[in-house]
């Protein structure tokens, strides 16, 4: 029952509007004007007032029509650079960007799949449960919409975000994370007339860096420092050096164990530098930027998937990941999240790509999920 010529058309038409972080008004505003005929009621939190955005998420909500608890639906509407002035190219089955931006199939291609799953419901009248819809902005730069989602716009308790790119797993466990913000200050000096005056805190920052373990740690944590700024000049000793990273683990006692290593790493250093004067010191903020996801493999979420895809003909395996999603911080909250993928490829770059077929095929399975929970009504 899958409309694959509208698929494709509204998947183009939301991957041609300008939604990059923080400007996601005008997508908004185009997925609101599809849905509204459909029946549902759409509604907007507050996000965008904390994000500094131009729109806040979108909530739509279809009554349903057999009597089942609600389950929730969920893609994010922003996108990464470079997403302006999409152009999108089909050949072959494969959408792809013209090369000189992303695609935006993430997460355009979640968003275009669960309105033509709403839209086969409503004009064969099938059987539905109470669905709830939840776009979210902000998710690329920090999960944000998702950490300022309004809770109490939705009564559902579990679902389905469509931000992955395995057709056939679903995530059902992801790591926590850390963020850090380390500073070191040493003292500024003319580095050819009197070096010696000078405490330079690039050397104390790359000594404390050499006696870190970065990378993996081990099959559940992950560690690393991405970015650093400092000094002035090549003949000025470095004053001030800023450094960020992340500590991520499936374990949150293991999380904890390496933010501190990392953090002392850096203190030990700068104390031991010191020969009875105030420099180099550092000053660290550590900031937990989301909960882990550990969905078990008997909780309806992962259940009630599995049993649609078994009644396409299909099999769905739990996935572990690496990275963060809004289902980390929809876990945090109370909300069980199983994370499907729609196809995509390459993310992030010009060279993303997605085929219609796979968006097809993740299509036939939320439509399916939502008729095996339908057909659950209490009689």
């Amino acid at each position: 029952m899958i409309n694959s010529q509208r698929l494709s058309r509204r998947f183009i038409q939301l991957a041609q509007i300008d939604s990059e972080s923080r400007h996601e008004a005008q997508v908004a505003s185009a997925i609101e004007n599809m849905l509204t005929p459909m029946g549902a009621t759409v509604c907007y939190d507050r996000a965008g007032e904390k994000t500094g955005g131009d729109c806040s998420n979108l909530v739509a909500k279809f009554p349903g029509n057999r009597n089942v608890p609600p389950l929730f639906l969920s893609g994010h509407m922003d996108t990464v650079v470079p997403g302006k002035g999409v152009r999108v190219v089909f050949e072959n089955g494969v959408f792809t960007s013209d090369g000189t931006t992303i695609l935006g199939s993430d997460d355009k291609s979640a968003i275009a799949i669960i309105l033509e799953v709403m839209a086969v419901i409503r004009e064969n009248n099938l059987p539905c449960p109470p669905v709830e819809l939840i776009f979210t902005v902000c998710e690329e730069i920090g999960l944000l919409g998702a950490k300022y989602f309004d809770l109490s716009l939705i009564d559902s308790k579990f679902g389905y975000i469509l931000d992955s790119t395995d057709t056939e797993g679903i995530v059902t466990r992801a790591p926590a994370a850390n963020k850090l913000f380390i500073e070191v200050t040493g003292r500024a000096a003319h580095a050819g007339a009197a070096p010696e005056k000078g405490v330079s805190a690039i050397f104390a920052a790359a000594k404390a860096i050499s006696g870190l373990e970065l990378g993996r740690i081990d099959s559940e944590t992950t560690c690393n420092l991405g970015i650093i700024t400092g000094g002035m000049a090549t003949n000025i000793i470095p004053e001030k050096v800023e450094i960020r990273g992340e500590a991520r683990s499936h374990d949150p006692e293991k999380l904890d164990r390496i933010t501190k290593k990392m953090v002392s790493a850096f203190e030990d250093t700068a104390r031991n530098l010191q020969h009875g004067d105030t420099v180099p010191r550092v000053t660290v903020t550590v900031e937990h930027d989301f909960p882990n996801t550990r969905i078990p493999e008997d909780h309806e979420v992962v259940v009630l998937a599995r049993k649609a895809a078994a009644n396409l003909g299909r099999t769905l395996e739990s996935k572990t990941i690496g990275g963060g999603a809004d289902a980390n911080v929809f876990f945090g909250k109370g909300l069980s999240a199983g994370v499907l993928g729609t196809g995509m490829t390459d993310v992030h770059t010009v060279n993303e790509s997605i085929a219609l077929k796979d968006m097809e095929d993740t299509a036939r399975l939320v439509l399916e999920i939502l008729q095996v929970h339908a057909a659950e009504e209490q009689k």
